[in-house]
């Protein structure tokens, strides 16, 4: 027996010599041999268009590779995917109204060598918003056997003293229903969105449910001079109104209407991050009628913690810093704070801190005859404090 092994390996060998090594086929052999990576030719990915490079496959034909190898590319962080949003065109005037504003949000005290943002405790943001029942088109992901969903229109933890939250306010009126459907019978009370937000309605709100909220909500140790900010819809009430004067001289508060710049949607801390929060929170929630969707509107706005809104006034001052630093323009890219990280460690800081010498190139630039535009935000006392 000994010896047949003896043969057979002596044999085995012989054959190896002569055609080389033996293998053991299998169906996994084939996985074996890679191909090497395909490398990126930044060369030819710098001169496609934007068009050219929309999509994964868009870029995998102009690139000559596969989608595949696209997708790795984005992995490995070869390529970044980006969102390009369609800003507002500022004229040179927006420009310079844009900065004489954000100067107006500096405290006047210096500290070794820095300013500090206002922490705008005393500011309101009002803004208007449409929220909808459902979206003409979306996108989920579902599992291989689910049934897709077949979509139909549908017809009309510790206490806290104050959240920073005034309230949200609809647009809406009870009307009754002119035909009997399977739903309601006829002359019942629906709820509908007004006709439009004109300036009896804004009126109207702004006196008989804003401004009564936040008497009623406001802290009592808190200043009693208060900012409205607005935005420069026509709508919107001037302060010079005699109702809104004799309304707000009452009960011991002084309020201020204030109007952002214009062109400037990044100013208002609701378009820039509260009213996205509030709209990916009722997102989740269906309703058929309008009294859902205003249910789902209100609780998403209730589910919205202190600390969101105070992450949207800190990432509102580091808008302002940005756009100082580009002389009033948007091409600028918002600063990323590692908020979750501040508060875990140090805390989160009521105010950011601006550069002094910053703030001194923007009023040399300001104070150039070439920049007079006639501009209505009071910049004369941070320039007596700087000693311009």
């Amino acid at each position: 027996m000994e010896m047949e092994q003896e043969m057979e390996q002596e044999q085995f060998q012989e054959a190896e010599q002569e055609q080389g090594p033996m293998v053991s086929l299998s169906k996994a052999s084939g996985y074996s041999k890679k191909k090497g990576k395909v490398i990126l030719d930044e060369d030819k990915f710098r001169h496609l268009s934007v068009l050219e490079r929309s999509s994964i496959r868009k870029l995998a034909i102009k690139m000559e590779v596969s989608k595949s190898t696209v997708g790795r590319w984005v992995k490995d962080n070869q390529i970044r995917p980006h969102t390009n949003v369609i800003k507002p065109a500022l004229t040179e005037a927006n420009k310079i109204a844009r900065m004489r504003w954000y100067l107006t949000h500096i405290h006047l005290t210096i500290a070794e060598g820095k300013l500090l943002y206002h922490a705008m405790h005393n500011t309101v943001h009002i803004d208007e918003k449409w929220f909808y029942i459902t979206k003409a088109s979306d996108r989920y992901y579902m599992l291989p056997d689910e049934d897709e969903s077949y979509r139909l229109q549908f017809g009309s933890d510790g206490q806290t003293i104050f959240d920073g939250k005034i309230g949200i306010f609809p647009f809406t009126q009870q009307v009754p229903a002119k035909r009997k459907s399977k739903n309601r019978s006829r002359g019942t009370l629906e709820t509908k969105p007004i006709p439009s937000v004109n300036k009896e309605a804004m009126r109207e709100c702004l006196l008989n449910q804003i401004i009564p909220t936040i008497k009623a909500k406001w802290p009592a140790n808190a200043s009693k001079e208060i900012y409205i900010q607005q935005d420069n819809a026509k709508p919107h009430m001037k302060s010079s109104h005699l109702q809104f004067e004799a309304l707000t001289s009452s009960d011991g508060f002084q309020f201020h209407l204030i109007s952002q710049p214009a062109n400037s949607l990044d100013t208002n801390v609701l378009g820039l991050g509260f009213f996205r929060a509030i709209q990916s929170l009722q997102d989740d929630k269906l309703a058929t009628n309008i009294d859902e969707l205003l249910g789902n509107v209100w609780n998403s706005f209730e589910e919205l913690t202190p600390q969101t809104l105070n992450n949207v006034f800190l990432t509102l001052q580091s808008c302002f810093s940005k756009i100082l630093e580009v002389h009033g323009g948007n091409n600028y890219k918002i600063l990323h704070l590692n908020k979750d990280r501040l508060s875990r460690t140090v805390g989160l800081p009521t105010s950011l801190e601006v550069e002094e010498n910053l703030v001194r190139e923007i009023l040399e630039y300001l104070l150039l005859p070439e920049n007079d535009v006639g501009a209505s935000y009071d910049i004369e006392h941070l320039s007596n404090i700087l000693g311009f």
